[in-house]
């Protein structure tokens, strides 16, 4: 079979797809994403919007204009819209490859899985595909999605299980993306024309029948209750009905009856870093926002609360696709509400926690030589733009922080039932929460 050696990237915006750019393989596609690459956007689009950072580009890291990207992977956006985990081998098993296939069907998957991902992107090519392979539009109750009955899993085995245009999400979970439409039904969202949609969801359903898993997933939504406490920035409540819980998605707006998708990129594409393993520190990830965050000192003191509560709340599945930045057309570029905060400790496989903070990070970081290290990172010219006044400032950060540790002390010393968590697990917990308060207590 013949496999095209380029790809055309389209971006949504003002209500349509725009073909904004071309990435080209300069290499045997069978080396998967770690095929050289040359990519280039659109001449009217580099000429409508040069140096744009903002909605307009395919990230803050290449800005719009003439200049190619020129680079030994693919870019890493479009690594961001390959489908991983469940989705991935659904997908293999949809175009006919074994499930065993490694990173020589990378390409094959690309074409036909990335037409409807998260964020505002999407493959011209794989939307070709789906387009092709759409099949019937059915809507089905939150109840009939919930408990997975017979008809919704016949229709999803008609679509190919959980098929490429509605499984455009990352991650070991089996997860569909499903739009309520006006009539109060859920459909497969890239079967649903925009002009019905009302709300956008990823439904995340439960894993077999290992109780730590099962354990993780119950205890998702009321994390994100936690995190709200804890002052993170959080988008709205989830809800878990029997073993499927409903996330409302960020990436997705409905305004005046017409569906904007909002750009959005991993801290992976932010900073540069190709592949799965690979995982920047938490000071790159600071020195990235820094970089190309419209308010530097909001968005670095959200990333530290955000490992506050990470290891406080044991959620050690830190990579470098749990984290994200959204840009609006309008020029701003800030962190996204948090997203898969949840007791990763529980996870049977014994996860461990991926990005750390650089030279001081045993898994109980000196948050004082934490904030040295970011503040000093602000006054050089490669950490930050040059600014009249420091672009963080030390001591409201260190305020911020120490703040987060009486409410840390309330949830330590809650009753469970009044978190929604599990009484052994708030045990289990108990000691690094009340560790992290302290820490944070005394800071200076």
């Amino acid at each position: 079979m013949q496999i095209n050696q380029s790809c055309t990237i389209q971006l949504f915006l003002d209500q349509q797809w725009h073909d904004v750019a071309e990435v080209r393989l300069h290499a045997d596609a069978g080396h998967g994403w770690k095929t050289r690459t040359y990519s280039g956007y659109a001449l009217d689009w580099a000429f409508a919007h040069t140096h744009a950072r903002d909605a307009h580009a395919l990230c803050a890291h290449w800005p719009v204009g003439l200049e190619p990207l020129q680079l030994p992977h693919w870019p890493v956006f479009l690594i961001d819209m390959l489908p991983q985990g469940f989705g991935r081998q659904e997908l293999l098993r949809r175009i006919g490859l074994p499930a065993t296939a490694g990173t020589t069907a990378d390409w094959p998957l690309l074409l036909a899985g990335a037409g409807n991902p998260v964020g505002h992107l999407r493959v011209k090519e794989a939307a070709g595909w789906l387009a092709d392979h759409a099949g019937a539009m059915r809507g089905f109750t939150d109840d009939e999605i919930a408990q997975r009955g017979e008809e919704f899993s016949e229709y999803l085995a008609s679509h190919g299980l959980f098929v490429a245009g509605s499984s455009g999400v990352q991650g070991e979970w089996p997860k569909v993306l499903l739009t309520r439409a006006h009539d109060g039904l859920l459909y497969l969202d890239h079967t649903l024309p925009d002009a019905q949609a009302a709300a956008h969801y990823i439904v995340k359903f439960g894993r077999g029948a290992d109780r730590q898993l099962a354990s993780i997933l119950r205890h998702e939504a009321p994390y994100m209750g936690i995190a709200e406490r804890l002052g993170l920035r959080v988008h709205a409540p989830l809800v878990l009905r029997h073993r499927a819980l409903f996330i409302p998605r960020f990436d997705r707006r409905v305004e005046n009856g017409r569906v904007v998708r909002l750009a959005q990129e991993s801290i992976a594409t932010l900073t540069g870093l190709p592949g799965f393993e690979a995982v920047p520190s938490h000071d790159q990830v600071c020195r990235a926002l820094l970089r190309h965050c419209t308010d530097p000192q909001a968005e670095v003191l959200e990333y530290l609360r955000r490992d506050v509560a990470n290891l406080a709340l044991g959620n050690k599945d830190n990579h470098a696709r749990n984290t994200a930045v959204q840009r609006d057309a309008a020029g701003r570029i800030a962190l996204t509400p948090l997203y898969d905060f949840a007791p990763m400790y529980l996870h049977p496989d014994g996860i461990a926690r991926r990005i750390r903070w650089q030279d001081n990070d045993g898994g109980s970081p000196d948050w004082r030589r934490v904030l040295d290290g970011v503040c000093a990172a602000a006054k050089t010219p490669s950490g930050a733009r040059r600014s009249e006044r420091p672009v963080l400032q030390r001591e409201p950060l260190a305020a911020e922080l120490r703040a987060m540790a009486p409410r840390l002390d309330e949830i330590a010393g809650a009753h469970p039932d009044d978190l929604g968590l599990d009484a052994d697990l708030l045990d289990h917990l108990r000691p690094g929460i009340r560790a992290q308060a302290a820490a944070l207590a005394a800071l200076k």
